[in-house]
């Protein structure tokens, strides 16, 4: 049996979309951030990423982490693409190029993309997003996501999929990356072929699943 350890109001969400689309049975074990609890370390506080029992299975303190039998594995896009290559294609790489790529999106969204979209949702989320000193602060990001943003407007232009001619884990990786910047609607809106695809990986019913279960939890 698959373990989750994690919230879906975290980057397991990514994860969780994943085990839907395979379905997959797994267990998850809810793990919250320490850093939304007023003292993580309190007697009565529930397992958190700075509560022992966890730092004995991830010693980094974050969430999610994947355990499969003896083998325990964190960060959410190596996650994903383990369980891609376990299932194999359709969703998962069909051989070694494909696997090569599916690294290299995965890389790229993390160090290219993410940076400055997750800063957007927690402008948006936090209510900066209303203050002169956040929409500056979003401007920037925008500003600096737009070369990134011709990349995948021009590979999606082209290909219609991240990896292959087909629906794949690799999507489930830039898409819920590139989901924190949706708020900025019109941003995303200059790149109809991203905007296009993006609302096509959202309408499946193993991302909606996903959302509706991030909705139950609390905020």
């Amino acid at each position: 049996m698959l373990t989750i350890y994690g919230v879906y109001r975290s980057r397991a969400s990514r994860n969780f979309w994943l085990l839907n689309e395979l379905g997959l049975p797994f267990e998850q074990v809810r793990v919250i951030q320490g850093y939304r609890l007023d003292n993580p370390a309190a007697p009565d506080a529930p397992l958190n990423t700075l509560s022992p029992d966890f730092l004995a299975i991830s010693p980094a303190g974050a969430v999610p982490v994947l355990k499969d039998g003896d083998f325990v594995l964190s960060e959410s896009l190596a996650i994903n693409n383990y369980l891609a290559r376990k299932a194999g294609a359709p969703i998962g790489p069909a051989n070694d190029q494909e696997a090569a790529l599916f690294e290299q999106w995965a890389l790229y969204g993390m160090t290219t993309v993410e940076p400055h979209t997750l800063p957007i949702l927690y402008a948006h989320v936090e209510k900066r997003a209303r203050t002169a000193e956040g929409k500056a602060e979003i401007v920037g990001h925008i500003d600096k996501l737009r070369r990134p943003m011709a990349v995948l407007q021009t590979h999606l232009s082209q290909t219609g999929h991240m990896v292959g001619d087909r629906f794949t884990a690799a999507d489930i990786n830039m898409a819920e990356i590139l989901r924190y910047a949706q708020p900025e609607a019109a941003f995303i809106a200059e790149f109809p072929a991203v905007d296009a695809w993006l609302k096509a990986c959202q309408s499946r019913p193993a991302f909606k699943a996903m959302v509706e279960a991030r909705n139950a939890e609390p905020a």
